[in-house]
């Protein structure tokens, strides 16, 4: 179809306008500087003509919507097509038609660099709206990002997480809404799987095909009844923080692109960083022809003519073609986007091995030109890889060799932790492998602990038909008896002192025990009334809020010091003493995964004089627990030497537990 057949064409140009175009005009559509219009810039090599269409309005006969006016872009150096059209404002409706080479295909195509899309038409009919980013007030002026070593990262599903009531799935006003829950639990930070817009009805969000689009089924529209309420509440929870911070507007809440960019807001605003989840080994599954598969319509056949991608499959998708400095660069200036115009903290960048082991010497100079260039241009931003196996090159600076991340995925004490949970659910007499759990409390791969993101659940481990989640683990016949809880505290314990990243999923922290799904209609879904109808669930939150606060407010449990100093298997007792390099405030963390209760455990400690018994978990089990075993709110140490440290001290540690010990000086 040509567009001139196209319905509802008013007007064809020729050439469009050269206009503002420079070397240094962006990629896609970009509306300048006040209300002077647009410029748009496409690479499409192969392609003999590329169209742009724009000034759409509705059909009164179909209610669809139909362009008036086509002008083509001009043909540039190294396939890049450009064009300027005056007049052209924030909201604007856009496509490109692209008519490929001889043998090709011709028709509507998306700009692979759209900020939104329209969700009326909704995918895969959507068309690209032209987005003005000074357009969104945000209120984030003085917010900065913890250091990467004091992060403590909740994961969560937008589609899933939380669905109110007479709604199909989640949206990012939803996730806004319950902000201060999320606060309460003493994370800083969350880590959204991935929110770019996908193809299928729901999905985890790895088989994104618009990459600087927001998934739009995760936007409520703005016709929706609903919104301006909803406006209210959440300029209400802005003024909770600050009264002084000025309320949204009504233009600033409609439309996906600014729904995302209000919750990375108001995550600032309740000093929460967002790490974005973005896939740059694959895409797709499902492109449809509109997008990025096939762009410039070349003949459809092999995968490598696909323009981005090469014949490799991956998870359902494409690899990328890295060997394409375009491609390559379509990616870091997606990665940019997201840091700059978003304001996001950060990335957790999905199965790094797959770039490098498909992408070769190629897909390693990728991770480190996309690291480098982020690292440049918001130094405070976190890169955390995933990769299978854990190495110390994905962490180690681009300038050794290294491929320039901040952090990585652990593995290491991940299964380490259910190795054991799993171990002592076989009951008081079965081995468990406690120094099988020490070797790992330091990531002994990598040479700077820290750099490890420590998790026990995660979206890929706990999804339904998977493995089972801690409480199920820990008591497969009951997840709800004291065997169930009192390990999913140790399992929550280790985690979070230590070293490393702490890291939660979704749910962990209210000791659900289904499997998830990211299927809405599903029944494996949070079971939030549980915390009005189950005491174990309100328990274990609190449980959490309290573990982590402990762990925000001790140094040592975000420092690198350890000295795990006494490991015994048969005892099942695990002891730890924790510091900061250079300045002390020494820390001791004692596990336990014995169904006894231990009266006088005579153990080392590396200082003489008062130690604080800041945490105890088994004060949580019927919280405030009446029968409660523990030391009375400390001890003093002033025995012999013993485990190589300079005194001792005999303690109570209660059956499955985790208590923790601060130095009062």
């Amino acid at each position: 179809m040509d567009t001139q057949s196209l319905p509802g064409l008013r007007e064809t140009t020729g050439p469009l306008s050269q206009q503002y175009i420079t070397a240094q005009t962006p990629m896609g559509g970009n509306l300048l500087p006040s209300g002077m219009g647009a410029t748009f810039k496409v690479w499409a090599p192969a392609a003999r003509r590329v169209d742009l269409l724009w000034d759409y309005s509705r059909s009164e006969q179909d209610g669809s919507w139909q362009p008036r006016r086509r002008g083509s872009l001009v043909a540039g150096e190294g396939g890049l097509w450009t064009g300027y059209v005056p007049r052209l404002t924030h909201g604007d409706r856009y496509l490109f038609y692209v008519v490929g080479p001889e043998g090709g295909t011709e028709g509507l195509k998306r700009d692979p660099y759209a900020r939104d899309l329209s969700d009326e038409p909704p995918w895969p009919d959507s068309q690209c709206l032209l987005y003005n980013p000074a357009s969104f007030p945000w209120h984030d002026q003085d917010w900065k990002p913890p250091a990467y070593h004091q992060l403590c990262i909740y994961q969560l599903h937008l589609g899933t997480w939380y669905i109110p009531q007479g709604r199909h799935h989640g949206t990012f006003l939803d996730v806004i809404e319950r902000l201060p829950y999320l606060k309460s639990l003493n994370i800083n930070a969350i880590q959204p799987l991935p929110v770019v817009e996908f193809p299928t009805d729901f999905s985890l969000g790895y088989n994104g095909v618009d990459y600087f689009s927001p998934e739009t089924d995760y936007g409520v529209s703005a016709d929706d009844p609903s919104l301006a309420e909803r406006l209210q509440r959440i300029n209400a929870l802005l003024a909770s923080v600050n009264p002084a911070l000025r309320p949204y507007d009504i233009e600033n809440i409609q439309g996906t692109a600014n729904q995302f960019r209000m919750l990375v807001d108001m995550c600032h605003v309740f000093r929460l960083a967002v790490i974005l989840d973005v896939v740059y080994n694959h895409a797709g599954g499902d492109f449809s022809d509109r997008g990025i598969y096939f762009f410039d319509r070349r003949p459809y056949g092999d995968f490598n003519d696909s323009l981005y991608f090469t014949d490799k499959g991956w998870a359902g998708g494409l690899v990328f073609a890295y060997w394409k400095n375009e491609v390559r660069q379509f990616l870091i200036d997606n990665a940019v986007y997201f840091l700059t115009e978003c304001h996001c903290d950060g990335f957790r960048y999905d199965e790094v091995s797959v770039i490098r082991n498909e992408g070769g010497e190629h897909g390693w100079k990728f991770c480190q030109h996309v690291t480098d260039t982020c690292h440049y241009l918001k130094p405070e931003a976190i890169h955390i890889a995933e990769h299978w196996p854990v190495e110390q090159a994905v962490v180690s600076p681009t300038r050794q060799g290294g491929a320039g991340f901040d952090a990585i995925l652990n593995d290491g004490l991940r299964d380490a932790l259910r190795w054991v949970i799993a171990q002592a659910s076989g009951g008081a007499d079965a081995f468990v492998d406690m120094h099988s759990l020490a070797v790992q409390m330091a990531s002994p791969v990598l040479r700077d602990g820290w750099r490890a993101v420590q998790q026990v659940e995660n979206h890929d481990l706990v999804m339904t038909g998977r493995r089972p989640r801690i409480a199920a683990l820990a008591d497969a016949g009951n997840h709800r008896s004291w065997y169930a809880r009192s390990r999913s505290r140790v399992a929550m314990g280790v985690v979070a002192t230590a070293v490393g990243i702490a890291h939660l999923f979704m749910g962990q922290e209210i000791l659900e025990d289904k499997p998830w799904s990211d299927n809405p209609d599903s029944p494996d879904r949070i079971w939030w009334d549980g915390l009005e109808q189950d005491r174990a669930m309100r328990d274990f939150l609190r449980f959490t809020r309290e573990l982590l606060a402990v762990r925000q407010s001790l140094p040592a449990l975000q420092a690198t010091g350890l000295n795990i100093y006494h490991t015994h298997d048969h005892n099942r007792v695990l002891a730890m003493h924790r510091w900061v390099e250079g300045q002390g405030q020494d820390v001791v963390v004692v596990i336990s995964l014995n169904e006894t209760t231990w009266q006088a455990y005579q153990i080392g400690f590396p200082r003489r004089g008062y130690w604080s018994e800041v945490f105890n978990s088994d004060a949580y089990d019927h919280w405030p627990n009446p029968q409660v075993a523990g030391n009375q709110g400390g001890l003093s140490a002033q025995s012999r030497p013993m485990h190589g440290l300079e005194t001792s001290a005999a303690i109570v540690i209660p059956a499955n537990s985790i208590l923790i010990f601060r130095w009062q000086p």
